[in-house]
């Protein structure tokens, strides 16, 4: 995914040889972006990025393993040194995973590799991480593609780089802010890890908040919209507003941004999956709050009693299937466009908010086209109890319904008003993010 953006710092990289002083000069210069004979953490950071390597503590990690004289940054010999060495780790690992000791790690080794670590997981997954390193497509790596990328991480084993693929895919449907989900030891040991959780949970709060009205209204327009009962962005406004007042614009916000604080600590304590059906309840939750009738729950507590007297417990995790199978394509296809967009648009190490925003925005919308008929019957789905008690589909049967009834661009119902809080969402989470790092100290 990252091969086009590391090429920019990385062009000869199948070319080096492991005591080449020249292709590490070349390197070094390229990351010594104010010339003066040393690479300090926030050229080292400015460089990960334009690479498309964005864990957390990765230039400090670095920079502080090849400090040899403590002055905060690494001159041509100290970071000459800390590659060779790094080489060194990196050519054992691949010799351990390549098990047939032919130069090739194919999908089936890193299956194997995996297993025996107590990760099992599919011939799918393996192929994915292969690919993430596979510059040539022949669906194996030989030793020059996995040193270009591992080289600049500061994994040094096995049991690092398999967190690292455990953890480099942001596993979510597209409303959550992208906090930073890995931590090093230092920075969980030294306490920094909780200012970037409440940085990230008081950014998606604000960012939540300002966005709430167009979020209510995409959900009121996915549920009750269609082609006999259309409802405009404006009129769907003043419909809501005369029901229950301008506060009403607001309504579901609260377990919206409730949300927030279990979804920040469970990436942090278990980057799993396994998020899902914690949080499927606060989601339910959050949809019939934003649909609810002046007077029909007095809050969070009273709509989480009738629902489950009603209903059952059953109806918590109504609609967890499509949420599932959306996270594939919102996850691969936002990721992906990010990263080509970035490269397209600026070429500098160090892209300003503009550049980062308007990436954002783009592969934001990108993976919202991709995933949101499955947004769309997931909201359906957990709604459906409240609007008809009888009549409850499955995921397959509700989709042939909105397109027999609606065709196929009623499978898109809300997108209008969930493409409009797209710029002002990550727009405000950026800048708050970035007030509450200063605010708390975080460099």
């Amino acid at each position: 995914m990252f091969q086009t953006l590391r090429t920019l710092l990385l062009p000869t990289a199948r070319c080096w040889d492991a005591n080449s002083e020249r292709s590490y000069q070349d390197l070094f210069e390229r990351l010594d972006t104010n010339k003066d004979g040393k690479v300090d953490v926030a050229e080292l950071r400015a460089g990960l990025k334009a690479m498309g390597i964005f864990r957390l503590g990765a230039a400090q990690k670095i920079v502080s393993s090849g400090d040899k004289n403590k002055d905060g940054s690494l001159d041509f010999n100290e970071f000459s040194r800390y590659l060779k060495e790094h080489e060194k780790k990196l050519r054992l690992t691949f010799k351990s995973l390549d098990r047939n000791n032919d130069g090739h790690i194919d999908a089936s080794e890193i299956q194997q590799s995996l297993a025996e670590l107590g990760m099992d997981i599919s011939r799918e997954n393996s192929q994915k991480i292969l690919q993430s390193m596979d510059i040539d497509g022949t669906m194996m790596v030989d030793w020059n593609e996995w040193r270009e990328h591992f080289l600049l991480h500061p994994a040094q084993n096995l049991e690092e780089i398999v967190r690292y693929w455990k953890h480099s895919t942001v596993l979510d449907i597209g409303d959550s802010l992208a906090i930073p989900d890995e931590f090093t030891e230092e920075e969980k040991s030294s306490g920094g890890w909780w200012k970037q959780l409440v940085a990230g949970a008081v950014a998606g709060a604000v960012s939540r908040t300002g966005t709430a009205p167009l979020d209510r209204m995409k959900v009121f327009m996915q549920v009750h919209s269609s082609k006999t009962n259309r409802i405009s962005l404006i009129g769907g406004f003043k419909q809501m507003i005369m029901e229950g007042g301008l506060a009403s614009l607001w309504r579901g916000n609260g377990i919206n941004v409730l949300k927030i604080a279990p979804e920040t600590a469970i990436k942090f304590m278990a980057y799993e999956q396994s998020e899902e059906p914690v949080l499927s309840l606060l989601k339910v939750l959050k949809t019939r709050l934003t649909l609810r009738k002046t007077g029909q729950y007095s809050g969070m507590f009273d709509c989480a009693k009738k629902i489950l007297r009603k209903e059952g417990v059953k109806a918590f995790y109504k609609g967890y299937v499509p949420n599932l199978v959306g996270i594939i394509p919102y996850a691969g296809i936002d990721l992906a466009v990010y990263e080509s967009a970035l490269c397209l648009i600026n070429h500098s190490a160090n892209p300003g908010v503009l550049v980062l925003v308007a990436c954002g925005t783009i592969s934001s919308t990108c993976g919202q086209l991709a995933s949101y008929p499955l947004a769309l019957v997931r909201t359906r789905m957990q709604a459906q109890a409240s609007l008809d008690a009888s009549d409850q589909p499955s995921m397959s049967s509700l989709m042939r319904k909105i397109v027999a009834k609606d065709g196929f661009f009623g499978l898109y119902r809300g997108i209008l008003p969930n493409f409009m809080k797209v710029i002002p969402a990550v727009s405000i989470s950026y800048v708050v993010y970035e007030y509450m790092k200063t605010g708390l100290g975080i460099s």
